[in-house]
């Protein structure tokens, strides 16, 4: 950090239900196998649930949420010993061996030595592209109508009364059973809905005012506000850093420590809180 200070959060304020502000002096890898924890950063929030894991750099302040009955595991590599091609909070997709390596080594069924590979495979993850907001599908008919609905045209520009009048229930049923069977509200997850299909046509240079107008945003402003609330940068600098050059440091990972002087971890305390960020 700029003032060479490290604050770190007080361990009694760290709870099932999450953890205030601070900063750390080594990176972190946030990971949800089960249930759903929202990460605070400058850039804005990010909701992770399986298989989204989300990258901290040393030194960007943090807060955490963390739904009941999460499994919260937190991954740290010293600054020294690894560099992180990251220079802000990222999310990345895990694919399933990196997660079954991740549960292993919280198990501590996996070795020390194998820090290194284990950064590499986390470092190479896909970043941002990849990396869709979570969309929680309902099951009751209804609101499963209007979710297939919306996956199909996110521009659709039906309201919530006019979605219950089309299928024969009343509008507060609806907006009720959104909220009970997504755990997020009809506006919320139509939103998410749109900017994942967002995601494409930004990846292939498509301008930001057409690619919000396609998906149904009504403004463009609107467009880039939601998206830099959800995923922490502007629809620009996100196309920018999927389709710009890679790293120039050869491979993703370089500079690490050989597999045999491996970092220090630390590991949770407990299945339901996020341990040790000390």
């Amino acid at each position: 950090m700029a003032d060479g200070t490290t604050r770190t959060a007080n361990e009694d304020l760290i709870t099932a239900t999450g953890h205030p502000e601070h900063v750390h002096d080594f990176h972190q890898l946030l990971y949800a196998p089960l249930g759903r924890i929202t990460v605070t950063t400058p850039d804005g929030a990010h909701e992770l649930t399986s298989p989204q894991a989300l990258w901290i750099p040393a030194g960007i302040p943090h807060s955490a949420r963390f739904d009941p009955e999460s499994l919260v595991l937190a991954e740290p590599f010293e600054v020294a010993e690894h560099r992180l091609p990251f220079t802000r909070a990222t999310p990345v997709r895990l694919d399933d061996t990196t997660r079954r390596h991740l549960l292993a080594r919280y198990r501590g069924a996996a070795g020390e030595a194998e820090d290194a590979a284990l950064f590499t495979a986390l470092t190479c993850a896909p970043a941002r592209r990849d990396a869709r907001l979570p969309l929680p599908q309902p099951t009751s008919e209804a609101a499963r109508a209007v979710a297939a609905g919306l996956l199909r045209r996110p521009d659709d520009q039906r309201t919530v009364e006019e979605w219950a009048e089309s299928l024969y229930v009343s509008s507060t049923s609806l907006r009720r059973t959104f909220r009970t069977e997504t755990g997020i509200s009809f506006s919320e997850w139509r939103t998410r809905a749109r900017l994942n299909r967002s995601l494409e046509p930004l990846g292939r240079g498509h301008q930001v005012g057409t690619v919000a107008a396609r998906v149904g945003f009504t403004s463009t402003n609107g467009y880039i506000l939601a998206f830099r609330r959800h995923f922490g940068c502007t629809p620009g600098a996100w196309a920018k850093e999927v389709t710009g050059p890679s790293p120039k440091a050869g491979r993703p990972g370089t500079g690490l420590a050989p597999a045999s002087e491996p970092a220090t971890r630390r590991r949770l305390d407990s299945p339901r809180t996020l341990g040790d960020f000390r």
